[in-house]
Formats: structure tokens, C-alpha cells, sequence
């Protein structure tokens, strides 16, 4: 085959390449804008896109140019030969400095082991840069303390691709240096251009900066310049660093492996203009540290060093102005270097470069120097020295999760319940958690799924306002607030026989989920099963309806079509008004069919929609159907996670959607998901973000995603915070007020659980005020342990409907208990407050110290230390069954503490839970009971 057709074949393929790669990006565009038209959120999809094609395209435009000219440059001024002195060019008045090398030869061990080297510092460059841009693909966007961002792959796999890159780009390096180092400017541009399109959340920040109003203890400056200014530095810095070093590396290599050096054994050395040349990317480079070391003054607030996070006594003692030596002695550097550069007065010693001798010398000076500060002046009197810094830790931890805001109280127990009492508290004792949410999932999975096809994927507690039938409850009701747990049937596609797969089936007739039990989580059915307000699907009066308890409970719930068409389940996209009908909900031996009648999707009737999207969604079946009509619309991005994400990146959010019954009065739909959104930062400082990625969260977003229309609407619930505050600048279209909230929606809006996990871990230390206190670890909290099944495990928090010690009514809070590190006895609990006007509030109760008040872990011992109960409990176990134990919960009354456990036996050859027993433990009486109702009238007498 001859050249020119080698070349034409490979022009055609790379030109086929490129229109494959426009088409797909147009492809792309156009999908994603009809999608985001659809939800209402075009204008945001617009900015976003631009912003983050603006910076990729100028990034990588300028990266690349800088690396060109580079390499132009080097290859201009490389040695075509090896240089010999020309004597008739000296006899002719020629400049032997601009003729001879200029620096030192190098041997050819010496020449290898710079080639080595390079290759190696810039692997493990590559390497960096690479795992930053594989961090930002794969985000994750929810929040734990116990998570970090998705690593690229494990340590030791990671050796392993480090020394194969870096072997690899050896051999490159010495067999075709002249095309690798073009092509890995291409890539590392593109690199770098990835690098900040993916952030460009963070640029946006700083050019749309929100002042804290708080100033940090170091110097003096906004909190909003840390959260908002110095990310984007640090992204500045990171790109000046790459350019600069590959410039530099490549120079070198360029350079010495240029006139055969290799197969010569010996680089002569550098000539008069490669020097001036290197000399300007060293001075580039050091220019890079100055910018470097005045950042670094500013990351010492985050340090780990020293006895708590942020700055202590080394860091702003010797760091600091460390810091500033080195700043000022690279600047010095960098201008001499450039200097020369510009001047051209170079000589053969001064390629050794004495003052960055100077500035390794410090540097290494300043290292040892820190070690001997911190073991012979901190250490030795640590608490001395690090009080101040101690103390702003404290203060900084607290505002940046919010513990700064809790409002401490004593709690007394008096020990002095009575039957008035707990009449008196009747809504607090008809809401105890009899049931909880894995139990009644295990039940409605074996009950309530009806058809292989649905799966209860979770279930939620919530409150709702309903007439509830008295003489299922213990005492007389005083309001008609019902805890209760709520669990949507969504279709799971992936549960159809496998020989039903078809694709008519999954994306045309499996469309949705249809309704949703709702159980109060007080109250047993007949035979120890959950009492369901709302359950099953169809009754004899209206096959399509859910079946209620009563019609009361049908006034109360607003049920109407309980279609689910975007839920937690439904991944898969779906094509609706079609000529095929959708399944609806089984009708007794039978199926019920219906049409979408919606406003959400697309319309994909027309032939160039119908291409546009199958090649959108990469489905040629699409393309070729037969079933569609000019009505038909496509829904995709169904998950309620998928949804919200792909529309505001820039938040967090908690694992818990939740589902709710309303109806507000403007669409026929009546389920909606809430899913509660986050703000965060790891730039607060002096915060200790513990073992997390964050040190700064705010629960300023509430969303309400519609279960049939798929409708997506942002409400700042915390407007007080800056972040949430910068956002609606930079999207003012894009959020709502809370109070333009639905009532009836809004009624259901709770305290989220990830960031009360969150607090509550921060609680254990940061409770402590005082800087000694802390120090000595004094009050260290853990939190209980209680058995739940058969197995120990932590408490974790729970809703209860209860009323405050200084409140006048019952309200909906979450509740976490604490014991003293390593006693197992209460010593205080945690309530957050959900309901109007007190939403968001955080209430601290501590119990005295010299008081001994028994914790779940106590409890549960007593518990299974009692003869009858231990006795009943190893009978049920010996007869083909096996006793679980449910949550302990301790219920605050007045100054007063109930405990109250269920016992659930599950058969083995049946997994349905049922609920056989309920113990309580009050002062030192414990009672077993087949209800609730018995167990307290054991205790305070007949009610």
C-alpha cells in the first residue's frame, strides 16, 4: 500500500471521527435541551453549558497554545549535531558563548538518570491531573461523615498503573520524543480544560461571592473569601503549576536528547539560547511558588497538625512566616532568572542556580525546624500553647455545622408519671413507635406487592392529620396529628420474567408504580400485623382506588389515581400515549390498562424527533416502531435522584427521598416526593470536618418532585445562608420562597436525617465550650448501642410525635440519645424540631451529672435478665420461629423517661413480622404485654 493512500485512508478516518464526534454532541445538546425545556429549567441548562464549554474550550485553547510555542521554540534552539568550536567563525569575530555549550556536559549515566526522572515526575504529573478529572466525573452528591470521594482505584492497582505509565513514557521518551511530547500537550490540555469545566460551580462562586458577615480569628478576613475566593485561587494555581512544569520537563528532554546524544553517550550541554530559554520557564515556575507559598499562609487554617484541626501554634508561628520567607525568596529567584532570560548574560556556573540551592535550604530548614517546635516547645506544654487555637477550633466547628445554634437545657428526670399524666400527654403515648420501617417493609413486600412486577423499595415516617378510630388507641386522643410510616409501590422492571423482557414491555407497557400503604406506627392488626390506614389496590365500590380503613382515613389521605411514574425505582425510560396501552394495576384475574394523561415528557411523534432520540438514546427500536402517535411523549430520567441532580449539580443531597400524600388544589396529582438539598464547603475555617469531605452544611433547599407529573420545584428553606444566597444570584429563576410552598405540602416537611446524623456525630466532641475541657477529652459522648434483631448495634435517630418539657403542644421531632464515652448510662438527648414556627431548631437536654439515668444499653440488659421475658423469649425460638428484638426507644414525658421496646417474631418458613409482645421499663418496673395499652396499665393502673 503505498503512502499517499495510507495517508488518504487515515484523513478519512480521522474526518469520519470528527463529524461522528459532532453529530454526537449535537446529538446531545438538542436531547438535553428538550429535556430541560420540559422540567422548566432552560435557562440554567444554558448557563451551565456555557460556562462549562467556555472555560473547557478557553483553558484548553490557551493551554495548548502556551505548550506549542513551546515546543516550537525548543525545537528551534534544540542541537541539530553535535557542536563543534568553528575556529574560522571565532577568526571572523563570532561570539564563542553563542557557539559553544554553555553549561557542563553530561555522561550518559548521568544523561539516563535525567531521563528517568523527567519520565517519572511527569507519570506521576499525569497521574494527578488524571485522578482530579476522574474525582470530578464520578461526584458524589451525597453527604456522609463517614464517605470521601470515589478514589481511581485501589493503592495497590495504582502502583502498578503509575509504574507502567511511567515505563511506558520512558520508552517513548527515548524511541520517538519528537511526537510524544506534542501529543501529551494535546492530551494534558484537554486535561486541564476537563479539569475546570468540571468546576465550574467553583468559578461561579467567586464571581458571585456572598459576604458571611464573620471575620476569621487569623487574619481578618471574610469567611466568604475562603468558601468563595481561595477554591478558585487553588484551581488558578493548579493549572499555572501544570503549565509550567511540563513546559519545563519537555524543554529538558527536547533538549538533551537532541544531536543523537543517546547513541553519542554524552549531552555536550546547553547552548547560549536553550539557557535563556530554560531560564524564562524556571522563572515562570518559580513565579508559580511565589503564588504557591501566599496560598499555602492561607491553607494553614485547615491544618491537621498540632491537637485539633486548622492552625496551631507552629503553624502561624514558624509556618506562616515560613510562608512568606519563601514567597519573597522564590520572587527574588524568579525575577533573576527571568533577568537572565531577558538579557541573555549567561555563564557556564551559573547554570548551577545557587539561589534555589538557597531556597531548598530553607525549605528543608523550615521542615526540620517545624519538627523540633512542635516535640520540644508545643508538646511539652501543649495545652499552654494551643489554648487559643483550641479555642477557635471550637467556635469554628460549631458555627460551620450548625451546633452553635442549639439551644442547651437541663432535663431532670422526677420519675413521677401517672395515669393523669399520661393523659394529659395522650398524643405523645398514642404515637409510640410500635412499628418501624424495616419490619413493615419485610410485611409489605410478603402482603402488599400483589404482582412480581412492584417493589416496596423503602418506607418513610411522617405525620399526617387524620380522624383516627379511638378504640384502636390507648387513651383518649386530644388532636388528630398521626405518626405513621408511608411506603410507595413502584414497579420494579427488573423483577418481569425474563421471558417477558421484551422491548414493547419495558418501555411501552411498564410504565409505573400504582399507590401506597399507609400504616400509623402504633397500632396492630389482627394475628400481629400492621394496621393499614391505606393499602391494596381496588375495592368493591372503584377497582382503580385504594383500599382505606375507614372513611374518615378516605377523607383525611388524599389518594385520587395513585399513578408513580417518577420515584425511587423507576430507571427506565418509558414512551406514553402510544397505540399501546400501559398497564394500569391488576383487576382481580385480570389486568386494568390506561394512557398518560400527564403533563410530563416529551414529544416524540414527529419522524425528526423520533431520530433525534434514538440516537439520544442510543435505541434504534425507537426509530422503527410502529406504535407510536403524533401525542406520544418520551419520560426519561425518571428517578427522583437522577432528576434533581441533573438539574442543580451544584447541591448535596440526603439519601432519603420521601413520599407524601397531598393535595394542593392546582393539579389532579396528589403523591409528591421532598427530598431535602444541602449547601456545603470544605473551606470553612478552623472546622474539623472529622473523617468527611465537608466542614461547612446547611439544609437551605427543600425539593418537591411530582410523583405523576415529574414537575421539580427548589425551595430555600434557610435564607439566612450564604452559599444558598450566591446560588440565587447566580439562578434566580431557579428558587422558590418556602413560604410559595403549598400548606399542605409544607405540613409535611421535616428535620432530614443525614444532616441530624451529621450533627449529632459532631455533638459527641464539639458540646464542649471550654478549651481545657475539650482538650482533656473530659465529656466525650458515644453514642448507645441497643439490640435490634439479634445483634448490637448504634442507636440510630427517630421521629417521635411528643411534647417539648417548655412547649405547649405535641409536635414532630427527631430525637438522639447520648451516654458518656464508655459508661453506658444516659446522659443527654438531642431533639430537632419540625414543625411550624419552629422548624429547624435544635434543643439540647442534659441530664446531671451525678445522677445515673440508664441508657438503651441498660435497659436491654435488664430487659433480657428478666426471668419471664428470657423464658418466653428461648420458648418462641424452640418453636420453628425466631424472636427480633425492634428499637428501644426512650420517650421523653414531662420530666419523666418511658422505654419502650417491641418484640417481633418472624417464622422460619415465613419471613412476615409480627408483632407479639411490647415491654416497657419505667424506673425499675418492667412489663411484657401483648399491647401496649396492657403494658402501661400493668404498670400505672387500669386506664
Amino acid at each position: 500500500m503505498s503512502k499517499s493512500l495510507t495517508k488518504s485512508l487515515f484523513g478519512w478516518f480521522l474526518g469520519l471521527l470528527a463529524l461522528a464526534l459532532g453529530v454526537g454532541l449535537i446529538v446531545r445538546f438538542w436531547g438535553e435541551s428538550l429535556w430541560f425545556g420540559e422540567v422548566g429549567y432552560l435557562d440554567a441548562f444554558f448557563k451551565r453549558l456555557g460556562w462549562q464549554m467556555g472555560l473547557g474550550l478557553e483553558i484548553t485553547s490557551l493551554s495548548l497554545a502556551f505548550f506549542v510555542l513551546n515546543i516550537r521554540l525548543a525545537r528551534r534552539l534544540q542541537w541539530q549535531e553535535v557542536p563543534i568550536p568553528s575556529t574560522s567563525r571565532l577568526a571572523q569575530g563570532g561570539n564563542p558563548e553563542r557557539i559553544n555549550p554553555q553549561s557542563p556536559p553530561l555522561s550518559l549515566p548521568w544523561l539516563l538518570f535525567v531521563v528517568l526522572a523527567m519520565a517519572t515526575v511527569l507519570g506521576l504529573m499525569l497521574i494527578y491531573y488524571g485522578q482530579i478529572v476522574w474525582q470530578g466525573w464520578y461526584r458524589d452528591y451525597y453527604l456522609s461523615p463517614l464517605t470521601s470521594p470515589k478514589a481511581l482505584d485501589s493503592p495497590g492497582r495504582m502502583g502498578l498503573v503509575t509504574l507502567a505509565l511511567i515505563g511506558l513514557l520512558l520508552a517513548l521518551v527515548l524511541l520517538r520524543s519528537r511526537f510524544l511530547f506534542p501529543g501529551i500537550a494535546v492530551g494534558f490540555s484537554l486535561l486541564l480544560g476537563l479539569i475546570f469545566s468540571q468546576r465550574w460551580t467553583t468559578l461561579l462562586k467567586a464571581f458571585n461571592p456572598t459576604a458571611f458577615g464573620e471575620l476569621d480569628p487569623q487574619y481578618g478576613l471574610d469567611i466568604g473569601f475562603y468558601v468563595f475566593t481561595l477554591p478558585f485561587l487553588q484551581l488558578l494555581n493548579l493549572w499555572l503549576w501544570g503549565l509550567a512544569l511540563y513546559a519545563l520537563i519537555s524543554t529538558i528532554l527536547t533538549y538533551i536528547l537532541s544531536a543523537n546524544s543517546l547513541s553519542q553517550g554524552k549531552f555536550p550541554g546547553f547552548s547560549h539560547a536553550q539557557l535563556r530559554h530554560l531560564y524564562g520557564l524556571w522563572g515562570f515556575l518559580m513565579a508559580v511558588l511565589v503564588f504557591r507559598h501566599g496560598l499555602a499562609r492561607f491553607e494553614l487554617l485547615y491544618s491537621p497538625r498540632g491537637v485539633v484541626y486548622g492552625g496551631g501554634y507552629t503553624d502561624i508561628h514558624i509556618q506562616e512566616p515560613l510562608q512568606v520567607v519563601l514567597a519573597v525568596l522564590a520572587a527574588v529567584i524568579s525575577f533573576w532568572l527571568f533577568g537572565k532570560a531577558l538579557t541573555g548574560k549567561t555563564r557556564r556556573k551559573t547554570f548551577y542556580f545557587a539561589p534555589v540551592y538557597l531556597y531548598l535550604m530553607i525549605l528543608l530548614g523550615g521542615f526540620l525546624l517545624t519538627t523540633i517546635v512542635q516535640k520540644t516547645i508545643v508538646q511539652p506544654n501543649e495545652l499552654a500553647q494551643e489554648k487559643p487555637y483550641i479555642e477557635r477550633n471550637i467556635f469554628h466547628t460549631r458555627a460551620g455545622f450548625g451546633l452553635d445554634k442549639i439551644e442547651a437545657k437541663v432535663f431532670n428526670p422526677q420519675g413521677n408519671l401517672t395515669l393523669e399524666v399520661l393523659k394529659k400527654n395522650a398524643l405523645t403515648i398514642d404515637n409510640i413507635r410500635l412499628w418501624d420501617t424495616k419490619p413493615l417493609l419485610e410485611t409489605n413486600r410478603q402482603l402488599q406487592q400483589i404482582r412480581l412486577y412492584y417493589k416496596f423499595f423503602d418506607a418513610d415516617i411522617d405525620r399526617y392529620r387524620v380522624n383516627i378510630d379511638l378504640q384502636k388507641a390507648p387513651y383518649e386522643n386530644t388532636s388528630n396529628s398521626q405518626q405513621v410510616i408511608i411506603s410507595a409501590r413502584e414497579l420494579d422492571y427488573s423483577t418481569v420474567p425474563e421471558s417477558a423482557k421484551t422491548w414493547v414491555n419495558q418501555h411501552l407497557i411498564y410504565t409505573h408504580g400504582y399507590g401506597f400503604t399507609l400504616s400509623p406506627v402504633n397500632l396492630v392488626d389482627e394475628g400481629g400485623l400492621p394496621y393499614y390506614f391505606v393499602q391494596d389496590i381496588g375495592t368493591n365500590e372503584d377497582q382503580g382506588a385504594l383500599k382505606t380503613s375507614s372513611e374518615s382515613i378516605r377523607y383525611s389521605i388524599p389518594i385520587g389515581k395513585p399513578r408513580i411514574y417518577f420515584g425511587e425505582l423507576t430507571d427506565n425510560y418509558i414512551m406514553t400515549s402510544t397505540k399501546v396501552k400501559e398497564l394500569d394495576y391488576p383487576d382481580r384475574n385480570d389486568n386494568a390498562y390506561n394512557t398518560y394523561d400527564g403533563t410530563g415528557g416529551i414529544n416524540i411523534g414527529s419522524p425528526w424527533r423520533k431520530l433525534l432520540f434514538s440516537a439520544y438514546l442510543r435505541d434504534q427500536k425507537l426509530l422503527f416502531t410502529q406504535d407510536f402517535t403524533p401525542d406520544t411523549k418520551l419520560l426519561f430520567r425518571r428517578t427522583v435522584s437522577a432528576r434533581i441532580q441533573a438539574i442543580a449539580p451544584f447541591l448535596n443531597y440526603d439519601r432519603n427521598p420521601y413520599l407524601v400524600a397531598a393535595d394542593i388544589g392546582e393539579k389532579s396529582s396528589k403523591l409528591f416526593w421532598i427530598i431535602d438539598a444541602y449547601t456545603s464547603s470544605d473551606h470553612y475555617p478552623y472546622s474539623d470536618p472529622g473523617q468527611g469531605n465537608f466542614n461547612y452544611i446547611r439544609n437551605s433547599v427543600k425539593i418537591v418532585v411530582d410523583a405523576y407529573n415529574g414537575d421539580v420545584d427548589f425551595y430555600i428553606t434557610d435564607g439566612n445562608d450564604p452559599l444558598i444566597q450566591t446560588w440565587k444570584r447566580i439562578f434566580p429563576k431557579q428558587f422558590k420562597t418556602l413560604a410559595e410552598m403549598p400548606s399542605s405540602l409544607r405540613q409535611h416537611i421535616r428535620y432530614p436525617e443525614d444532616l441530624f446524623r451529621i450533627q449529632s456525630e459532631r455533638l459527641l466532641t464539639y458540646h464542649m465550650k471550654d478549651a481545657q475541657v475539650f482538650y482533656n477529652r473530659e465529656d466525650q459522648w458515644q453514642i448507645p448501642q441497643e439490640i435490634y434483631g439479634n445483634e448490637a448495634k448504634v442507636v440510630e435517630p427517630y421521629y417521635l410525635i411528643m411534647k417539648l418539657p417548655e412547649a405547649n403542644s405535641e409536635e414532630f421531632i427527631l430525637l438522639q440519645p447520648y451516654n458518656p464515652a464508655g459508661r453506658p448510662n444516659l446522659i443527654a438527648w438531642l431533639a430537632a424540631r419540625s414543625d411550624d414556627p419552629h422548624y429547624g431548631k435544635l434543643l439540647l437536654y442534659q441530664f446531671p451529672k451525678q445522677e445515673l439515668i440508664y441508657g438503651p444499653n441498660q435497659i436491654e440488659a435488664l430487659i433480657n435478665q428478666n426471668p419471664q421475658i428470657s423464658q418466653q423469649i428461648s420458648l418462641w425460638s424452640r418453636e420453628g420461629s425466631k424472636v427480633k428484638q425492634g428499637n428501644l426507644l426512650v420517650i421523653p414525658i414531662e420530666q419523666s423517661l418511658l422505654y419502650v421496646e417491641p418484640l417481633y417474631i418472624v417464622a422460619d418458613q415465613n419471613s412476615v413480622p409480627t408483632l407479639a409482645r411490647v415491654i416497657v421499663v419505667y424506673n425499675n418496673k418492667i412489663v411484657m404485654a401483648e399491647t401496649l395499652t396492657k403494658a402501661l396499665d400493668t404498670i400505672f393502673g387500669d386506664s
